[in-house]
């Protein structure tokens, strides 16, 4: 299942980004933290080097506690400022100590010469990873639009949190080759990239296989499956019948399996689900040209 997904409009959001970054003290970068390294845009590296950034692992209720704490370490051992959080339900006084504590030594120095300095953030990320809910939580109002489908936000929204901090909600983007096909399925699982232009079927079938992995045990309980070791077709089939999303004449209804799989999944009704961890992630291929690597070298398994 080759997924190549890259809306015209991405491309001028990053135009658009690049451009503002000499106006921003700040930026801060949200992540799916049930795939921490799937859902991290590589180009924003190069981006926003030179600037001060906090991650943030949003959704952080949704994944697993133990390994968001290893990411965590595996972040910090990097030097990457990063804390968990979840723009949904979170309190938006933690999100504000954290900006407030990333842009500290900028305003000490503006203080130092007598300026009350009003801080900028950028919020950056892929698509659906909750920016524009990060940014309606720390506004305390909807300001920004937000959706459960990518594309959304289309263009930079500035947005004034308190009288010394504003912040800039940007359109998610993402890399225009996606070299790592794993991490582009992944991409797929959390809907970052439009389900309608996916193998959705080929895709359920991939994340119940994903899931069954890590958390066998919620996964069978949840859509009724008798055998761990069901792959492909029959995985599909087995949750039609246990689920009974049967049609006239007991024919499986795919269409609805493959909703309620990827719905379910992502609004976390199978328990808090991690596919990522961190010494089995390798860095994403960049280079042009160069050989995809295997899943396996992803450790999948």
């Amino acid at each position: 299942m080759d997924i190549n997904w890259y809306p015209g409009h991405m491309a001028k959001a990053k135009r658009q980004l690049s451009d503002q970054l000499n106006r921003v003290n700040v930026v801060i970068e949200l992540c799916d933290a049930r795939l921490p390294h799937a859902s991290r845009n590589p180009d924003l590296d190069k981006l926003i080097s030179g600037k001060k950034r906090v991650l943030l692992l949003n959704k952080a209720d949704l994944a697993d506690p133990q390994v968001t704490s290893m990411w965590l370490n595996h972040f910090r051992a990097q030097g990457i400022d990063c804390a968990p959080y979840n723009a949904s339900s979170g309190k938006a006084k933690d999100a504000l100590t954290i900006i407030e504590n990333a842009a500290k030594e900028t305003v000490e120095r503006a203080a130092q010469r007598g300026i009350k300095k009003t801080v900028r953030a950028m919020v950056v990320g892929v698509p659906n990873v909750g920016k524009s809910t990060f940014t309606n939580k720390l506004h305390g109002g909807a300001i920004a639009k937000t959706g459960d489908r990518p594309g959304v936000t289309r263009s930079n929204q500035w947005v004034r949190i308190t009288p010394y901090l504003e912040l800039m909600d940007t359109p998610g983007l993402l890399w225009p080759r996606l070299d790592d096909q794993l991490a582009a399925r992944r991409l797929c699982y959390i809907g970052t990239v439009k389900d309608d232009v996916v193998d959705l079927a080929m895709l359920s079938i991939h994340l119940l296989q994903d899931m069954l992995k890590v958390k066998p045990e919620p996964v069978m309980e949840r859509f009724r499956i008798k055998d761990a070791e069901l792959r492909g077709e029959e995985l599909l089939e087995a949750v039609c019948r246990g689920r009974g999303f049967l049609m006239k004449g007991g024919v499986c209804d795919y269409d609805r399996c493959c909703a309620v799989v990827l719905d379910e999944f992502r609004a976390g009704k199978l328990g808090r689900i991690s596919l990522e961890t961190p010494h089995k992630e390798r860095p994403r291929l960049t280079i042009p040209g160069a050989k995809q690597e295997t899943e396996e070298k992803h450790g999948e398994d």
